[in-house]
């Protein structure tokens, strides 16, 4: 796995990078040694940030972290990313016995008093896949929501958790 280590408010010694990847290796046995991942530390106050993206095979593992020591926030993301890895692949093997979620669809008009503004611009390599892998993608993230590349329709669709916690589509009519 190549992995990038950077700072922010805070310089990156070897013996943090050693550790990074020393602890990050501990993902290797999972994916063959494939993928990339960037991690990002950075003190905030007295507080240490671990933030670590690993992108794998399509699939995005995402952890952050902050405690008070730097070598104990490094841990702590280790730790969730092992834990999502592991529901990953339960989820994986459970899914060709589970149901499809009941779709619905959902729109919220915002309001013409409101001034919204882009405030952060994201982009990512988007892979089709099917509505159930979009539904675990996105519990992995632990987002509200997620937008897919629907491989039956070959169109972006948007799935996400309602407040009654089941899970909507939105896909667009042409």
């Amino acid at each position: 796995m190549q992995i990038s280590v950077r700072g922010k408010n805070v310089d990156v010694t070897d013996a943090l990078r050693d550790y990074v990847f020393k602890k990050l290796k501990r993902l290797d046995r999972y994916f063959d040694g494939a993928g990339d991942g960037q991690v990002t530390l950075s003190v905030e106050r007295d507080q240490h940030r671990v933030e670590v993206t690993i992108i794998v095979n399509g699939l995005l593992l995402r952890g952050e972290e902050l405690s008070p020591d730097m070598y104990a926030s490094i841990d702590l993301v280790t730790d969730k990313l092992e834990k999502q890895v592991d529901r990953y692949r339960t989820k994986i093997a459970r899914r060709l016995r589970s149901t499809v979620p009941q779709h619905t669809i959902a729109v919220d008009a915002p309001g013409e008093d409101d001034e919204p503004q882009i405030v952060r611009t994201k982009r990512f390599p988007m892979k089709p896949m099917n509505i159930e892998e979009a539904v675990l993608q996105m519990n992995l993230l632990g987002h509200d929501f997620f937008v897919f590349n629907n491989s039956d329709t070959e169109l972006v669709n948007v799935v996400y958790k309602r407040k009654d916690g089941n899970f909507g589509l939105i896909e667009p009519q042409l």
